[in-house]
């Protein structure tokens, strides 16, 4: 079971610089689904008053055309990460025309697989690639579970922080050291990954569209609205994206270290899938997906939790690992709150920067086969079933409460968020952990507990209540003020970010054929590259 070491606690309290710490970054990635007014999923492009979806730095879309997704750099503090994205959201609410955005992760009313435009990044090489990489995963995994919607929570310590880190623990590589925390971090992060949807999933029911044929094994809750009665995050569970074929294609991403995790993915997109062969890869002249393997790129790869480098031009996402080591960790598992115009809130997240920082000062012993089968169980559990009385979860084979467990990781938790209240001289973190104990004393305090009961109280369909909530939230960011810097700031990267389509439309000197065989040359020359290394 998670619990943390207290000695290298004691020792950062002793002799870290505490402005080393404060110099933590933090990012987020808000996805949000563009609506047309008559409630369905948005069928225009994407607003060209937002800019090139394929270089804009801040503002893109995920899978579809109409699944906006919002970036912030990474900041110093979890407020100026909700600002940035405050100001972006301002931004682009103020140039929809006759659109909304959803306030929830489950989306609006659909129109089957059809009815859903895959996103589009123009004529060049790289965005091509982009489009059909999505064309691809509507083929193999549908098209209606990649227009739901989530956060994603960034996280790193500065570079700083590792030589330091690494005299305190008497190690004499700072390099290994940042990777090998970081790592162990991503395992238990993990391991407790339940806590995430029971504590913030927001997704306790789903609109009847969203299943084609108008049945689905959910309950009903009344002739709009499937639901389950004690779901926390129904975006976390079988009908959400996941990559549910993976023990027949044969998909096993190893968590030991960063070389192991990147060459299990390197493994991954060079390893032939009969399933995906079936398929096709260019089907009379069209790509129906980038090619027949494992998986098609890195990003296929579903989990809760990443470790990630920034790589560089035309660098694949493991290569990057590869060279260069961990940069930062993507938590993954967040529904947007649908009761917040952000999608989530500044005691969230700095519940989730204590909790993510003692999961990298925990121990973290390998991850076993049936540690993941545990794993695994425990989310789906937490997702359909978190808010059941008397729910038990599996821990080291043994099963136990989740109030028990829960209660256990808010104590391992809160020294690290008192500590961090130390260096910014509040007690915000650890009125964010006490936050998170009273879900647990009191289910009825999760969003999703709320969000059934309003739609009781209310008699409102789910549909209902997202579009109040969207139309709330409509109305917040349409008034709020934009200072004119900002304005200017964001005006400028709209224009900046078509030259910069066109500069690359420009270049290719390639056809698509060749561009593609370049790019995953380097994946077969990554893989000879740790061949070699071996002998």
């Amino acid at each position: 079971m998670f619990s943390l070491t207290g000695e290298r606690l004691a020792r950062l309290r002793e002799a870290m610089p505490p402005e080393i710490i404060r110099q933590t970054c933090m990012g987020l990635e808000k996805e949000s689904l563009r609506v047309a007014c008559d409630g369905g999923i948005a069928t225009t492009p994407h607003p060209r008053a937002w800019g090139a979806a394929l270089t804009h730095p801040w503002i893109t879309t995920d899978y579809s055309e109409a699944l906006a997704e919002f970036i912030t750099p990474p900041l110093a503090s979890s407020d100026a990460a909700l600002d940035f994205l405050a100001d972006l959201q301002s931004y682009a609410y103020r140039l929809l025309d006759g659109e909304f955005l959803w306030a929830t992760s489950m989306p609006c009313i659909l129109a089957g697989e059809q009815g859903i435009p895959i996103a589009d990044y123009g004529n060049s090489n790289l965005g091509r690639m982009k489009h059909i990489y999505r064309v691809g995963l509507g083929w193999r995994y549908g098209r209606v579970m990649q227009v739901i919607a989530g956060v994603h929570f960034n996280w790193s310590l500065p570079d700083s922080f590792w030589p330091a880190y690494a005299r305190l623990l008497g190690e004499t590589d700072a390099d290994a050291l940042r990777n090998d925390a970081y790592m162990g971090m991503v395992r238990n992060l993990q391991r407790i990954g339940w806590i995430v949807p029971y504590l913030f999933g927001a997704s306790p029911a789903v609109c009847k569209s969203f299943f084609a044929d108008g049945t689905s094994p959910l309950s009903v809750f009344d002739e709009d609205t499937f639901f389950e009665p004690h779901a926390t995050s129904l975006r976390m569970g079988d009908i959400g994206y996941q990559n549910k074929k993976e023990d027949g294609l044969g998909i096993q991403v190893c968590y030991r270290d960063v070389k192991a995790y990147a060459q299990s993915l390197l493994h991954a997109v060079t390893t032939p899938a009969d399933a995906w062969e079936r398929i096709g890869i260019k089907v009379e002249g069209e790509y129906r997906q980038l090619n027949a393997n494992l998986l098609q790129i890195e990003n296929e790869y579903y989990n809760t939790v990443r470790p990630k480098q920034v790589p560089g031009c035309m660098e694949a996402p493991a290569v990057a690992l590869l060279e260069r080591g961990v940069r930062y960790v993507e938590l993954r598992s967040l529904d947007v709150d649908a009761y917040h115009p952000l999608g989530v809130d500044g005691t969230q997240l700095r519940f989730l920067e204590a909790l993510m920082f003692s999961c990298l000062l925990a121990d973290s012993p390998g991850l076993s086969g049936d540690e993941l089968l545990e794993i695994n169980e425990n989310i789906l559990r937490v997702a359909h079933r978190g808010r059941e009385p008397g729910l038990k979860l599996r821990c080291c084979g043994n099963p136990v409460r989740l109030y028990d467990w829960g209660k256990h990781i808010m104590d391992a938790v809160m020294p690290v968020a008192e500590f961090l209240d130390s260096l910014h001289g509040s007690h915000d973190y650890e009125d964010a952990v006490d936050d998170q104990l009273h879900k647990l004393l009191n289910v009825d305090l999760t969003p999703s507990a709320r969000m059934l009961d309003e739609m009781g109280e209310r008699g409102e369909s789910f549909y209902q209540f997202a579009r109040r909530l969207s139309t709330t939230h409509h109305r917040y960011f349409r008034e709020r003020a934009l200072a004119s810097e900002k304005l200017d700031e964001f005006d400028r990267l709209v224009e900046q970010s078509f030259v910069d389509q066109a500069r690359l439309e420009a270049a290719d000197d390639r056809d698509s054929d060749r561009f593609f065989a370049d790019y995953f040359a380097q994946t077969h020359q990554a893989i000879a590259a740790q061949e070699t290394t071996k002998e």
